[in-house]
Order: structure tokens, then sequence, then C-alpha cells
């Protein structure tokens, strides 16, 4: 493939974009787990199991899409 190819890309992007499709399923999953038990009255306690992994996974959507874009030096 040529240089500049959108489709050649390296194997560890292809991982972390697989990763990050992963990732973003399972935080709309929490989220809609969350307004599930929310309006069932559910313990605070599991809601804020729920809440605190839902911010983990942010974050780590965050750190990949930073590996993943490249940096631009104006």
């Amino acid at each position: 493939m040529a240089d500049g190819d959108p489709f050649d890309e390296s194997m560890e992007k292809r991982a972390l974009r697989w990763r990050m499709a992963q990732m973003r399923e399972e935080h709309r999953a929490l989220d809609s787990a969350i307004l599930a038990l929310q309006e069932a009255g559910a313990e605070p306690l599991q809601l804020a199991r729920l809440k605190k992994r839902k911010l983990a996974l942010r974050d780590q959507l965050q750190w990949i899409e930073d590996q993943l874009t490249p940096d631009i030096i104006a």
C-alpha cells in the first residue's frame, strides 16, 4: 500500500480503535443501567460504583483518543 493510505494503519492503532469501540459500548450500557437503577430507587452505593466505573471508562477513552490523535505542533 502507498504511504499515507488511511487503510495502512498499524496493528496497535487498529487494536486501540477496536478497544475504544468496546469501551464506548460499555459506557452506553452503564449509562442505561444507571438510569434504570435510579428510576427503581436502587441502593446509593451500587449507583456510586456504576458511576465511578463510567467515569473511569471516560478517562480511558480520552487516553485512547489522545494516543490516536497525532501531535500537531503549530
